[in-house]
């Protein structure tokens, strides 16, 4: 028994009978809805529901622009009818992509394992939602009791060859996250990391969840991966479709198993939807539950003789939001940020300015950073700076973050930072570096609060009543040189993206979603970051090189925590690159910057070069050795190499960096390349 005094039995029951219920009371709006597909309707949702999803799919390259384009200009059609064959063309047509990515978000799927009376029995099915934490249903991890005497089990499944994988097991680990609804049959824990101290999600990927609309219309496909039973990991594929949206539920038809409790459910883009929690089983007018050969079902017939009707799942939007509404410590709310911007849950979402919409109600508090007006996440925080005794107190370390750090501690940070250091010296082999004897400016609440404060005079809208692209737009129109829009698809030029010809035909989408979603969903496309992550960074670069108030503030921020005479080494990331290199130019004369590091930079974009104070391409001066370090993947690193002759002498170093981490900065300082020129500086006599 748990401690919510219900077995997890009962609590599968009710979640059973309530889905039921909701089906029955939901049965006029299935029957239109059946009515429709009859009558040969593909999509019976709302006009605006499908251009939503049209949206969706065009934005994150959900189907061939060469295919949508010879399609929707084969015919004269209008938009109604052009966003509905959109959605039908992306559900008839999958790029070869569809597999692999299919089998990325599959890695993400573990089967949950109980123990008990010295038994190991498979209990259910979760998913990684983030680097450390696994989504379920309640009645599969009702309390944190019964969370500690459960384990994932990963790679629970068949090989190419068709014999059992091998599976590795990890820990869950409730006490450093635990969070329960039982309305909306969610759990969320945290899984404990690998022996080699690597969280979960590096290991086996991560489904990044979005608060967003347009993942899903009336009609269409959904595909289901999950341990029926207790059995090896299964697919369910094509032969589905969703029957009714309610508010936080969905139901649709699909051949699942008891097992597959806690499943995600996935659209073709592979991006969750919601979470599967139970059947529908077929009742009789007096409310019993039947079995297949139409009989009442009693306790021992199993759940293979019920007659089930149809699958219910919770909307990842509605438990988003009431992750949203929680009151947690600073632990675990940091967790939940490691979702990503795109879940509404990260404390960097800036309100962006908007027009009034009739009937669209303004989202959560919580869903705001004006929510945390007079708590520390916007109180600026001191940087840190080294022990004066550091190397000998002739050289130091300096570590330049970049954007998004607003509300964290600066302490914090500088161990995340050396963390990532010691395992590229220990790879080096080079002796470690102990955060204390690091210098951590901290610029990152200044840099927010003055890009938040100038848009807070207007309303803000949520993340789920705008896009990436609608964003980009606002930001673009809010530009302090009108030059965001020329570094977004400078970015996306030098990312690929054809500049005319017939390909360039996939503007064509502009009037559904926005002039920028072409550059903007092509660079997510091709790199490790989603549009959201890449449209803001875009934005405080621009805000940083247009505003000179900004760029005073942040330098003299920076200033604050820099030492004044001796050997500089300074190691610098994604924004904090750009900074680093104004920095550069109001050092002291007393201060030797013998080496400079540059990670995830986006340097090489003119649009951001010929704004640095150097003015254009330019040898950073003073400085006596440059190694430039970045991930292919990484979207912020689009322009490098840096192969300008104007920079003059540099190493260019590539790595590749681990699976959704391409733009981490510990993941970059763990390499042995940079590492090495960092301690072979330090140490040298």
């Amino acid at each position: 028994m748990s401690v919510t005094g219900r077995t997890n039995g009962e609590l599968h029951k009710q979640a059973t009978d309530e889905a039921a219920r909701r089906y029955e009371d939901s049965a006029a709006e299935r029957e239109r809805v059946e009515g429709r597909l009859a009558a040969g309707v593909r999509f019976p949702d709302t006009p605006d529901a499908l251009a939503v999803r049209a949206d969706r799919i065009l934005e994150r390259g959900g189907l061939s622009p060469s295919a949508v384009v010879a399609d929707i200009h084969g015919e004269a059609m209008d938009l109604p009818d052009a966003n509905e064959r959109i959605i039908d063309l992306s559900n008839e047509l999958q790029a070869w992509s569809f597999l692999p990515r299919g089998v990325r978000a599959g890695a993400s799927v573990a089967r949950i394992t109980l123990r008990r009376d010295g038994r190991e029995l498979p209990h259910g099915t979760g998913f990684l939602v983030s680097p450390r934490l696994m989504m379920t249903n309640h009645h599969v991890l009702p309390d944190e009791g019964f969370a500690r005497r459960c384990f994932a089990e990963f790679n629970a499944q068949v090989t190419v060859d068709n014999v059992p994988d091998t599976s590795v097991r990890m820990e869950l680990d409730p006490g450093a996250f635990f969070a329960a609804d039982r309305r909306l049959d969610f759990a969320l824990v945290a899984v404990t990391p690998a022996q080699d101290g690597r969280a979960p999600g590096e290991i086996f990927g991560w489904n990044r969840l979005s608060v967003q609309l347009g993942k899903l219309v009336l009609g269409e496909k959904v595909n289901i991966i999950g341990h029926p039973d207790g059995r090896l990991k299964e697919i369910v594929l094509r032969d589905n479709a969703v029957l009714v949206r309610l508010d936080d539920f969905v139901h649709y038809r699909t051949d699942t198993r008891p097992g597959n409790s806690g499943s995600p459910v996935f659209n073709d883009q592979w991006e969750v939807v919601a979470l599967h929690h139970s059947g529908v089983p077929k009742k009789d007018d007096q409310g019993r539950v039947l079995r297949k050969d139409g009989q009442p079902w009693r306790e021992g017939d199993g759940d293979d003789a019920i007659e089930w009707v149809a699958n219910e799942g919770v909307r990842i939007s509605s438990v988003l939001k009431h992750l949203a509404r929680l009151d947690l410590a600073p632990g675990p709310r940091a967790l939940l940020t490691e979702m990503g911007p795109d879940s509404g849950l990260g404390q960097s979402t800036a309100p962006l300015p908007s027009p009034a919409v009739p009937g669209v109600t303004p989202p959560p508090a919580s869903l705001t950073p004006a929510a945390e007006s007079g708590t520390d996440a916007h109180r600026p925080k001191a940087g840190r700076p080294a022990r004066s005794t550091a190397f000998g107190g002739r050289r130091h370390l300096v570590f330049l973050h970049g954007r998004d750090q607003h509300g964290k501690d600066p302490h914090d940070l500088r161990v995340v930072w050396t963390a990532g250091l010691n395992r590229g010296l220990t790879l080096a082999s080079l002796p470690p570096v102990d955060p204390e004897d690091v210098w951590f400016p901290f610029y990152g609440t200044r840099l927010h609060n003055l890009v938040s404060g100038r848009e807070s005079t207007a309303g803000a809208i949520g993340l789920d009543e705008v896009s990436a692209a609608a964003a980009a737009e606002v930001f673009a129109a809010e530009s302090p040189t009108g030059s965001y829009e020329r570094l977004l698809y400078e970015a996306a030029a030098r990312a690929g993206m054809p500049q005319d010809g017939p390909a360039a035909t996939e503007g064509f989408g502009a009037g559904l979603v926005g002039a920028l979603h072409r550059p903007l969903s092509w660079l997510a496309a091709r790199s490790d970051l989603d549009e959201w992550t890449i449209a803001t960074f875009l934005r405080d670069v621009d805000r940083y090189l247009g505003d000179g108030a900004v760029r005073r503030s942040v330098l003299d921020s920076v200033m604050e925590t820099m030492p004044t005479t001796g050997e500089l080494v300074l190691v610098t990331h994604s924004l904090g690159t750009v900074v680093g290199l104004d920095l550069l130019t109001r050092l002291p004369d007393g201060l030797d910057p013998v080496l400079l590091i540059t990670a995830g930079s986006p340097l090489g974009l003119d649009g951001v070069n010929e704004r640095l104070l150097a003015h254009g391409p330019h040898r950073p001066p003073r400085v006596r050795d440059w190694v430039n370090v970045w991930c292919p993947t990484d979207g912020v690193a689009i322009g490098c190499p840096l192969e300008d002759e104007r920079w003059g002498k540099l190493t260019q170093l590539a790595v590749s960096n681990g699976r959704d981490r391409a733009h981490n900065i510990d993941e970059y300082l763990a390499h042995a390349g940079a590492a090495g020129a960092i301690g072979s500086v330090l140490g040298r006599s």
